[in-house]
């Protein structure tokens, strides 16, 4: 059977969600390239690796060449001091649409973050139209690649879905998880849809499984056909009996970024 893709290019290859990808786009192309600054082990016969740094620009735009379609998943993961966010996740994301853009590349699927969002309240009910309230640098570099990829779909027509992903894990760790927790074939399932949807333009949605409790609003993706299998559920009785209850008096308690709110900036924490 003709698969939909030739080639998909994943960043972030060696990390946790860019492993997951390995397995779960094999069905949508007949070769894989795998993107990192670091090898990826265990190479199979579908893939092909390129070991570069996001920040040459050079080495990431040549990366795009030949490709159907990106599945950027690199970047800095989590907060980090403002050079490695600037340079890694800011210029690094501009390279890879750059790229797109040269070698005609139509279609990219980002992986954003909660933490584009992460000062609403757990309690506001937003949906993927609520203005951005970044809760770490992390999340400004989220906010800025969400700004670019609405700017090269208005300008130069590459679609864009921009992943809200919110806690994807191999099972929930803690208490918030019960309802930010997105499962690793979840996660598969959603960049499938977004792959595979008749159109996309420029799409923002968040990244969750089909958890019983739904502080966000999915619906924006609607048109995307992703539709999530696991729940967090199973996991409520094994989480609560090991894990304190909430505090109210946490700030992350209230926030839907989580434990991001309590962040200092990481420049400081870096120097003590």
């Amino acid at each position: 059977m003709r698969k939909p893709f030739k080639r998909i290019l994943i960043t972030g290859a060696a990390g946790r969600l860019g492993t997951e990808m390995r397995r779960g786009l094999v069905p949508l192309a007949d070769r894989l390239v795998l993107g990192d600054r670091v090898n990826c082990q265990n190479l199979l016969e579908h893939e092909e690796e390129l070991v570069f740094d996001l920040a040459d620009e050079a080495a990431t735009i040549a990366a795009t060449e030949g490709c159907d379609a990106i599945v950027h998943l690199g970047g800095t993961p989590a907060e980090s001091p403002w050079e490695d966010v600037l340079n890694s996740s800011i210029r690094g994301s501009y390279h890879i649409y750059e790229g797109a853009r040269r070698h005609g590349v139509k279609r990219v699927i980002y992986s954003s973050s909660v933490h584009a969002i992460g000062y609403h309240g757990i309690n506001d009910g937003i949906d993927c139209d609520a203005k951005p309230r970044p809760d770490s640098l992390y999340g400004v570099s989220k906010c800025f690649v969400e700004a670019l990829s609405s700017l090269y779909w208005d300008k130069f027509g590459i679609e864009s879905a921009c992943l809200r992903i919110f806690s994807s894990f191999p099972e929930p760790a803690d208490r918030r998880m019960l309802w930010s927790w997105l499962s690793f074939d979840d996660c598969i399932r959603l960049v499938a849809a977004c792959l595979t949807a008749p159109y996309l333009g420029h799409t923002i949605t968040a990244g969750m499984s089909d958890n019983r409790i739904k502080p966000v609003n999915m619906t924006n993706g609607g048109h995307i056909g992703f539709q999530p299998k696991d729940s967090a559920e199973s996991y409520r009785a094994k989480i609560e009996g090991k894990t304190s209850p909430v505090d109210p008096a946490d700030p992350a308690s209230h926030r839907i970024g989580g434990w991001f709110v309590n962040l200092g900036h990481p420049n400081d924490e870096k120097a003590v």
